[in-house]
């Protein structure tokens, strides 16, 4: 009886430490595409200028909209299109989709100005998850810093918005387990992306932690 018992207890155990073999092993991160998907939503929805009037009077689509310009490889929501394209593309479709990500990137974008200004005086710098954060506090004032707040509250909520989206495409639910582990990626790869778009003399905070001035 005592021998059953241990064999039970035994084969429940293996079968646990399975399940969670499997939540690790499956849950894929694409850095590489990730980072393009990053980096071509700044470009289309943070860098670039207002469309024309022509562009914003089409007719639009059925189904969930994106704001990525024309310019932007040719992205369709249904479903046919979207399987098509390649992995970052889908990304980038799927989190401009999402209203809460548009208004978050209209409030980048209206406060870019002032924020360059801020980095190219060594006032703030961008850390390794992706944040901006106040170097010199001598130098900053009270409004720089609820800008730096506001700041970080966008880019928490696009960081957040990838590790769905790549919960998503991979057909992974969203469990606890397994947003913890693609959520600290998703914002050390935003903070790649960022380090890499950076101007020479804006400060940078490597993998490691350590400072530098690009």
């Amino acid at each position: 009886m005592k021998r059953t018992i241990m064999k039970a207890l035994s084969v429940g155990l293996c079968g646990m430490l399975a399940a969670c073999a499997i939540i690790t092993v499956n849950v894929y991160f694409p850095e590489k595409a990730v980072k393009e998907a990053y980096k071509s939503l700044d470009e289309m929805l943070l860098k670039q200028g207002e469309e024309s009037p022509a562009q914003d009077k089409a007719a639009p689509a059925p189904g969930p909209q994106s704001r990525l310009p024309k310019g932007f490889p040719s992205f369709s929501l249904v479903g046919e299109a979207f399987a098509a394209e390649s992995y970052a593309d889908q990304l980038a479709v799927e989190i401009s989709s999402m209203p809460d990500v548009l208004n978050a990137y209209d409030e980048m974008k209206a406060r870019l100005p002032q924020l360059d200004a801020l980095r190219d005086r060594g006032v703030v710098g961008e850390t390794n998850q992706g944040l901006v954060t106040i170097r010199d506090k001598e130098k900053a004032g009270g409004q720089d810093e609820v800008l730096v707040k506001a700041e970080n509250g966008n880019r928490k909520l696009v960081i957040t918005a990838m590790a769905r989206a790549i919960l998503k495409l991979n057909k992974q639910p969203e469990s606890k387990e397994a947003f913890a582990q693609v959520l600290p990626k998703a914002a050390a790869t935003y903070a790649d992306a960022k380090r890499e778009a950076a101007k020479p003399g804006w400060w940078m905070q490597l993998a490691n932690g350590r400072w530098v001035q690009k």
